[in-house]
């Protein structure tokens, strides 16, 4: 069962696990779970994704129950008036804040601008060498996206060579070697944690957030985070 964290009578949120795509992709053709499915099979009624979220990243997810919601949020999401919130947890020790203004590229090569704030929540410096250094640093930053585009938190943090462990795409391939060796932990450590934004309907301001997933909760453990 999905766990619903938002519903009335246009839009529901579920917490979205780990690895759970969205709906059917074409890049996965041989996934046969998907969260669209379902949510429609737990509550029976059609529902709409007024946005994605990457299949390795855990959080808030977002539906409606008609066409109508659902085109009337993605021009929200679209405009970039949906405020965003992810945790991450990331290699190294980075700045106490920052803000990361590169631009992405589209698959047709077509430049887009980008921007990204984030602060740092945690800090941690476990007893385990890697490489040339005699520890490992960790940083549990929340991260705004004050755009939208594909992989951005996961490409920006790399940008700033502070990729998200877990990350196989764009993070550290040694990290994410040694997080499976070491813990048996292959999870992206990124999480959507709180969206808020207008209702479409009545207007009023929607605060929706959801709680961490397990391995996210396991791996704070690890880094002494409680």
């Amino acid at each position: 069962m999905l766990e619903i964290i938002f519903r009335d009578e246009y839009l529901i949120a579920i917490n979205k696990p780990h690895d759970l795509l969205v709906h059917r992709s074409p890049i996965a053709a041989e996934v046969e779970v998907f969260a669209l499915q379902l949510l429609r099979d737990q509550v029976e009624q059609k529902v709409y994704p007024v946005h994605r979220i990457d299949r390795k990243t855990g959080g808030v997810l977002l539906f409606a129950f008609d066409k109508t919601i659902e085109i009337e949020m993605q021009k929200q999401f679209a405009d970039n008036l949906v405020s965003k919130k992810y945790l991450a947890i990331l290699r190294g020790h980075t700045p106490e804040f920052g803000e990361i203004d590169y631009p992405l590229r589209k698959e047709n090569g077509t430049l887009q601008e980008a921007f990204t704030a984030y602060r740092i929540l945690k800090q941690a410096e476990l007893d385990v060498p890697f490489g040339k250094h005699s520890t490992s640093r960790y940083s549990l930053v929340e991260a705004t996206p004050k755009t939208g585009r594909m992989h951005q938190l996961r490409k920006h943090f790399a940008h700033i060579f502070h990729p998200i462990i877990g990350d196989r795409t764009h993070g550290c391939n040694k990290q994410n070697k040694l997080f499976k060796e070491k813990w048996e932990m292959t999870t992206m450590l990124l999480h959507a944690s709180q969206l808020t934004f207008k209702h479409p309907v009545s207007g009023e301001v929607v605060i929706i957030e959801a709680s961490l997933q397990p391995e996210f909760i396991r791996v704070m453990g690890l880094m002494g985070w409680n």
